[in-house]
């Protein structure tokens, strides 16, 4: 089927119907998962899907309805609908569609060669993965060895003149397993995610990083309540840099829901902090030429050498702020309006190796694991539990586990004094080993 001109057809049927403005999202899409645990394959579940989405305006209101039955009469149904949704929303002067008609050009966004690779060797893949891992010494049990794969197709246009098209596909490979000593158990786990088949990486580099993982932690040493360095691995650098992210939100800023919102062009973190998002990065599973309501993707600069550079929006939040949106209108499919999130956050690396952190510390946790939720982008206050690696003198010395971790972003921010030069661009959440000078851990 024709989708773009579907779309278009449909965006016509809106307006006849009574529409001032409209946008038709078209998403089709197919999903592999193959799970295998104990050398026997537990599951192979296979689905396509497709659907539309309508966002309609009128007299400032705006209405929104989605179906999957691509019949006339169901889209006319569905596109009735979302008209009388709109004629019962309060009207608001930023309801507006973008009229942005740029294009961004990404290279290799897809790999037809994964949907050729036979199945057998699919779920061959897992159950090797899960015997490679189970064959390491000091593994005891797997949770789960797994494969996936996805591919989709995106249409969307809409009255303003946007009318354009995207396809996208992905795998993934991965595996989690249980190491055991006396009355101790820990998990870990490692997984690949790639665009092209043939660039996951390797089942014994998989099986290594998540039996590394699992054995790291056994034996661990409760250490006293002090104020030291704590270095974050690159594994849970989220959980600080994420509440950045979440800051920026314009939406967040608008609602003075951010503790970011006053800092705009404003120092508020170490000048070796710079955090990049890019939509545009090639054979990347996070990137797209459009986002969710079909402005063009690009490189946006959100801290630079500590400074805020921008926050983020899509079409409506902008149009409240009184500026552009920058190309970050976030969509859960079909089935959902656009909301504000990125694409490839990456922290830009500093000049040290990870060894050459961990010998410049005399004493501190290296951060391997963290629960809770982080940096809280209303407060910026930072809190959770914690798991790791004691260092002293410069050596790692004893796990650490049951400890937590606490600060204000500002502080810790500010705080940061090494960073690392171990990136992985692979990732859409990319960022090195970097090392917070002194924070608050809690222990006995």
């Amino acid at each position: 089927m024709d989708y773009i001109s579907l779309a278009e057809k449909l965006v016509k049927k809106c307006l006849a119907l009574g529409a001032d403005d409209a946008e038709v999202f078209i998403q089709s899409g197919r999903n592999l998962s193959i799970r295998v645990l104990n050398a026997e394959l537990e599951t192979v579940q296979e689905a396509a899907s497709r659907g539309a989405g309508f966002r309609v305006i009128t007299g400032n209101r705006m209405g929104f309805s989605h179906c999957n039955d691509f019949s006339g009469k169901a889209l006319e149904d569905t596109i009735s609908r979302a008209i009388a949704y709109a004629k019962l929303a309060s009207p608001d002067e930023n309801n507006i569609l973008p009229d942005d008609t740029g294009i961004t050009k990404i290279d290799d966004l897809y790999d037809p060669e994964t949907v050729t690779v036979p199945m057998d060797l699919k779920i061959n893949m897992a159950l090797d993965l899960e015997r490679i891992a189970l064959g390491i010494n000091g593994i005891s049990k797997s949770s789960g060895a797994r494969y996936g794969e996805g591919e989709s197709e995106t249409f969307i246009a809409n009255s303003k003149g946007i009318s354009r098209s995207s396809r996208s596909s992905g795998c993934s490979f991965g595996v989690s397993v249980v190491a055991e000593k006396g009355d101790q158990r820990n998990t870990g786990g490692e997984s690949c995610t790639r665009v092209f088949f043939s660039d996951l990486m390797s089942a014994e580099e998989i099986a290594k990083k998540a039996s590394d993982n699992a054995l790291g932690l056994i034996d661990p040493v409760m250490i006293r309540t002090q104020r030291a360095a704590v270095i974050f691995d690159p594994d849970v650098a989220r959980s600080l840099i994420g509440g950045i992210i979440t800051a920026i939100n314009g939406e967040r800023v608008l609602q003075g829901a951010s503790f970011l919102r006053d800092y705009l062009a404003k120092q508020f973190a170490t000048p070796l902090l710079t955090v990049i998002d890019d939509g545009t990065r090639s054979r990347s599973t996070g990137s797209a030429p459009f986002d969710g309501e079909g402005v063009p993707t690009r490189r946006n600069i959100l801290v630079e050498n500590g400074v805020l550079k921008c926050f983020i929006y899509n079409t409506a939040a902008a149009k409240r702020a009184g500026a552009k949106s920058t190309g970050n209108a976030s969509r859960g499919g079909y089935t959902s309006m656009p909301g504000i999130g990125t694409f490839n956050v990456s922290i830009e690396p500093g000049n040290y190796d990870p060894s050459e952190i961990i010998a410049a510390t005399s004493r501190g946790l290296l951060l391997k694991e963290v629960t809770g939720y982080g940096i809280d982008p209303v407060t910026g206050n930072f809190s959770g539990g914690a798991a790791g690696l004691w260092i002293e003198g410069g050596k790692v010395v004893h796990p650490v586990r049951g400890v937590t971790i606490a600060g204000r972003a500002f502080d810790i921010l500010n705080g940061i004094d090494m960073m690392g030069n171990d990136i992985d661009p692979d990732r859409s959440f990319s960022s090195p080993t970097f090392r917070v000078a002194e924070m608050q851990i809690g222990g006995r």
